[in-house]
């Protein structure tokens, strides 16, 4: 029962549909334009509104935070459900049920729960995303060379990490699970983006 009380709240909040409601008000759907992603920074590209992008943001980050949070009031000291209510409202955010299974990339979502049940997470992938857009010059590069080295450093270091999760995880294997989860629903919604970046890696190495 505290699987599946976690799971529905988790998925209850991450399903909300932000960016395609904040657009559908402007007369925009968001599913068929830009990239079709239905995130911050899509809907900040299509409206050119730092501030719309900056609102899909915290909506986006408040869905994970809250998710954690609740299911934190109801089993406090029990990460596994936290962590399951996060991988949840990763999930639904990124497979909307309500806009035909369309999605955000799940970032700003995991980032809320994040914060809450394993902080050093976040703060390792922005500084990974930092150093690898200051080489890069490209978001999406960042975001998945972040996500991936982030995976292997809690992965490599998951006795270390238990330590510094909050509430504390009751072993490394639930909280590499938990991680791994998270991290490998972000780095699908990146696999499109990926294959334009190796398609446009392709062409430039056509022309030289």
């Amino acid at each position: 029962m505290e699987y599946l009380l976690s799971i529905v709240i988790g998925y209850i909040f991450g399903s909300f549909p932000t960016a395609y409601v904040i657009l559908k008000k402007r007369g925009i759907n968001i599913t068929e334009a830009g990239s079709g992603n239905v995130g911050a920074m899509n809907s900040y590209e299509v409206t050119n509104s730092k501030s719309i992008g900056v609102l899909v943001l915290i909506i986006d980050f408040l869905k994970g935070f809250l998710s954690v949070y609740i299911v934190g009031l109801i089993y406090p000291n029990i990460f596994v459900f936290q962590g399951i209510s996060l991988v949840f409202a990763i999930f639904s955010h990124c497979y909307n049920p309500w806009i035909n299974f369309n999605g955000g990339r799940g970032l700003a979502t995991a980032a809320g729960g994040v914060v809450l049940i394993f902080y050093p997470l976040l703060f390792i992938w922005l500084i990974l995303w930092a150093i690898t857009y200051l080489l890069k010059k490209n978001i999406h590069i960042s975001n998945i060379a972040s996500t991936i080295l982030s995976l292997l450093i809690v992965f490599n270091n998951s006795e270390l990490a238990v330590k510094y999760s909050s509430p504390k995880a009751n072993s490394s294997e639930t909280l590499v699970l938990i991680v791994t989860m998270g991290l490998l629903l972000i780095l699908i919604k990146h696999i499109e983006p990926l294959k334009e970046i190796i398609e446009e890696f392709k062409k430039k190495g056509i022309r030289k």
